[in-house]
């Protein structure tokens, strides 16, 4: 009953407006305070701090750093140009486009709205301009998304693996056949809008192998870099957080030494924007540590199972029951947050009745970030009808198509794990 409370504490404080890291933080501590918890207050200062002694969460500011460095190293430009070769033959060519980039930025950014914000830049206003509508516009852009939160290194995966003790590496090699299910599955919805509406391609033949390769040569060592992070992982030359040291060093050196883009100046301009993200993050993470001390000392994941395993006996079903609730939640509070208060919850729930965690894993982080991307609250949504001054109305028609791909999608990973731990058992 207390935790219940504590939850609602948290989410009520949310939804009002207040800042995520406090509205955590104030429901967490507030615990200590109860007359009927024995224990110290301080014990809340000291789940604070061990919160942030941990490893594995050194990879969250590595990788923030690296999505920012990304344009200064002119890594953006040649991904836009060598998606809008392999894919501006197609129906709908400009928006198959976004998808290509969105599935080449995932082994880069790491972030489902990073990559929405910086496409609808740079995207936006030219879709608009060759007639797609703009709900159109604004929905493919943030769906594509959804792309980059799956494939490696998904900020989101780290997280979900550091909170509930789960292998980032397995986390990180299973999300590659999700990923690249995803772009097909959203790129053949695309052509049906596409053949529907009479949009064209931008390029009235196929590409020829030397135009993909002039282009790939020039996108090289972006498009690389996802190879050997996962190649680097799976034979032990480094650790996930190590990578995301890899990481940085790389786009410095490719961008100052190869593409000689990156400036004194940008790279300064990229470390400043980061700190504005990383310490954003850190707070809710930290803040997080004393809420996930209150819920697991309440034994909320113990009661929760039994319950859960006494009346739903299939982990299939578990499986869709839990779905519908992430995907509802998902639509009303941001990702990182929803991945904060119920990974610690839910992992051990769905462990107990036989789901492989590193499967949940995907199913989950698929389902929040696309919560991200849909009314009412959507960060993704606001963010990218916001830059294209779209209004939400159009964008919710036009996205149905879309979620409707999406979700069957995560259905069929549902009914078919394999699809999702073939490649981790295989590599691993």
């Amino acid at each position: 009953m207390i935790s219940a409370l504590i939850l609602a504490a948290a989410l009520g404080l949310i939804i009002l407006g207040m800042p995520v890291a406090f509205a955590i933080g104030i429901a967490g501590s507030s615990y200590f305070l109860l007359p009927s918890v024995f224990l110290p207050e301080s014990t809340a200062v000291q789940r604070i701090v061990a919160a942030s002694q941990s490893f594995p969460l050194l990879a969250v500011p590595l990788f923030i750093l690296l999505g920012n460095l990304m344009n200064s190293a002119g890594i953006t430009p040649r991904l836009v140009a060598l998606a809008t070769t392999v894919a501006g033959w197609m129906r709908g060519g400009l928006a198959q486009s976004t998808l290509i980039l969105s599935a080449l930025m995932g082994g880069i950014s790491g972030s489902a709205v990073a990559d929405a914000a910086m496409q609808a830049r740079i995207l936006g206003n030219p879709m608009i301009q060759q007639g797609y509508s703009r709900g159109f516009t604004a929905a493919i852009l943030s769906v594509g998304g959804l792309i980059t939160a799956t494939l490696p290194p998904s900020l989101g995966l780290i997280l979900y693996g550091y909170l509930g003790e789960v292998s980032i590496g397995r986390l990180f090699i299973a999300g590659v056949v999700p990923g690249v299910l995803l772009t097909i599955v959203l790129m053949a919805t695309t052509w049906m809008v596409a053949v529907k509406r009479d949009y064209q391609p931008i390029n009235d033949r196929y590409p020829t192998l030397r135009e993909v390769g002039q282009e790939f040569r020039k996108s090289f060592w972006a498009v690389m870099f996802p190879i050997w992070l996962l190649v680097g992982i799976r034979f032990g030359y480094f650790t996930p957080s190590e990578a995301g040291a890899f990481a940085v060093a790389y786009a410095l050196i490719v961008g100052f030494f190869i593409h000689r883009q990156m400036t004194i100046a940008g790279c300064i301009d990229a470390m400043m924007k980061s700190i504005n993200d990383i310490g954003m993050i850190m707070l809710i993470i930290l803040f997080s540590g004393t809420f996930g001390y209150v819920i697991t000392f309440e034994r909320v994941p113990q009661s929760i199972a039994e319950v859960a395993l006494t009346t739903l006996s299939d982990p299939t079903v578990l499986l869709f029951v839990i779905a519908g609730f992430l995907l509802v939640l998902g639509m009303l509070v941001e990702a990182t947050v929803l991945v904060m208060l119920l990974t610690p919850i839910l992992v051990p729930v769905v462990t107990a009745a036989g789901v492989d965690p590193v499967h949940f894993g995907l199913v989950m982080m698929t389902l929040v970030t696309f919560g991200g991307m849909t009314p009412p609250f959507g960060v993704s949504m606001f963010a990218v009808c916001g830059i294209l001054n779209c209004s939400y109305k159009d964008y919710s028609i036009e996205l149905i198509p879309l979620a409707l791909a999406v979700l069957l999608l995560v259905a069929i990973m549902i009914l078919f794990p394999e699809i999702v731990l073939f490649l981790p058992n295989w590599l691993m």
